[in-house]
């Protein structure tokens, strides 16, 4: 059992005992912490598909209605439509109940600020500090606050992607596409049938229901898309499309069965934009070199910030990035908000191929063609990871070639390829991502560094 404190919120296995797991006094200690931190009047909470998602959604409501807030509850919601539902609430926070990518005992409190935007590191550690010392003041009962729902934030969330000016919707609807989606059983089968509605695509859903029980190990991985891989190989589609629980991930299936590749969700969507509107992107240290490669071909320049959206989306501020986001198939698009966004990148992505009038293979040959390794080593208690970082550190030190960076975890940077090493903000683990030309060299340049940690284990 498990309770992570980060800067992705407060997220935990649900049962067990308190102090280790997300159980209702945890959740009503980390809500009260974060609704003193905001001191405001109004927040909005959204949830995801999960099993938990109603006693976790009540149990936050129960608190903020205690701390005196006006609730804006939009039911089940992905977490880019919460976010934006923040600004058009005009609120003063948001909490989306979601552990994203993690296995279904999972569930989290991702926290947002009044712009619908993730906390900064500084203050999530304010709202820690808070819930520590647990010092806390409830509402008087003529003060208490109150629940209102509100089930019209799906369509403006659509309606808000049709009206960006690069999604191309006359174009999408002419060339009649017919799609194939994994919902995974979350929200996704909720929103994204309405959203292919609007766009004028054929589709088959498939784990459509919103029942939590997700249908596969929840990550839009290679390894885990087995049963809609092989449904796009028996033909009639022109792409698979595949979102995570809360629908900020989104990875794309070729029509002939082959992944697109989730490190280029990003870079497609980039090579589109940045094809209309010259600029600047980011991504984060662990993500593909072809970000890079594809910004500097249209004469922009590519930042890598640390692993995290609110340091992707910090950085993409600072250098005024026209598009950013993260490999692991998070688009985050400026002119929509600072967030990943699924529906925002199906919207572009399908533009690009409708002006384009290419197959997503075709669309896939285009983007300069590098291979990573995604791999991970479970922590144990005795596990050191700041000594294992030093470690890695010193044994490229004397190496000519390898340029390190230790903004976040470990990156050794070579002429043609990389290895990153740093401890996971969302799982008790440690993520080894590598990249090269071939998967045999960047698999093997991960098992290297793979090793010393097994050494130092």
């Amino acid at each position: 059992m498990t309770l992570i404190k980060s800067i992705s919120g407060i997220r935990g296995t649900i049962g067990g005992h308190t102090g280790d797991t997300l159980n209702p006094l945890d959740i009503v200690k980390f809500t009260t912490a974060y609704a003193t931190f905001i001191n405001g009047k109004k927040i909005v909470v959204g949830r995801d598909g999960r099993i938990s998602g109603p006693m976790v959604r009540d149990v936050v409501c129960g608190t903020l209605v205690g701390m005196g807030y006006e609730v804006i509850d939009i039911g089940l919601a992905t977490t880019p439509t919460t976010e934006l539902a923040v600004r058009w609430h005009k609120a003063d926070g948001g909490i989306i109940i979601t552990a994203s990518h993690n296995p279904t005992q999972w569930n989290a409190l991702k926290l947002l600020n009044s712009e619908g935007e993730f906390l900064t590191a500084a203050d999530g550690a304010e709202v820690l500090a808070i819930a520590e010392k647990e010092d806390f003041d409830y509402a008087p009962v003529e003060k208490l606050g109150r629940v209102i729902k509100d089930d019209t934030m799906n369509q403006q969330h659509i309606q808000s992607v049709l009206d960006l000016r690069l999604v191309d919707v006359e174009a999408i609807k002419a060339r009649k596409f017919r799609v194939c989606a994994d919902t995974i059983n979350s929200v996704g089968g909720i929103i994204l049938p309405d959203l292919f509605k609007a766009l004028g695509v054929d589709f088959e859903i498939l784990n459509s229901e919103c029942t939590g029980q997700f249908a596969h190990n929840p990550e839009p991985l290679e390894k885990n898309l087995q049963g809609i891989m092989d449904k796009m190989k028996q033909g009639g589609f022109d792409l698979g499309i595949v979102v995570d629980p809360d629908v900020d991930r989104l990875a794309f299936i070729c029509e002939d069965g082959k992944m697109f590749g989730e490190e280029y969700t990003l870079v497609s969507v980039a090579d589109y934009v940045l094809s209309h509107d010259k600029g600047n992107t980011v991504s984060n240290l662990s993500s593909t070199r072809a970000l890079r490669d594809v910004t500097e071909k249209h004469g922009g320049k590519y930042t890598a910030a640390a692993v995290g959206e609110v340091n992707v989306t910090t950085k993409m501020k600072e250098v005024g990035a026209v598009i950013g986001g993260e490999g692991n198939g998070g688009v985050i698009y400026p002119e929509s908000h600072y967030g990943r966004d699924a529906l925002v990148g199906i919207g572009l992505f399908l533009s690009s191929l409708a002006q384009k009038g290419m197959k997503a293979s075709e669309l896939r040959k285009t983007f300069p063609d590098y291979q990573i390794a995604k791999n991970r080593i479970d922590l144990t208690p005795e596990t050191d990871v700041d000594a294992i970082l030093v470690k890695v550190k010193e044994m490229f030190a004397a190496d000519s070639e390898a340029v390190v960076n230790d903004i976040d975890g470990v990156k050794i940077d070579f002429p043609t390829k990389w290895v990153h090493l740093r401890k996971s903000n969302t799982e008790p683990i440690i993520r080894v991502y590598s990249e090269a030309q071939t998967m045999e060299e960047a698999d093997a340049l991960g098992k290297r560094l793979m090793q010393v940690v097994y050494d130092m284990q």
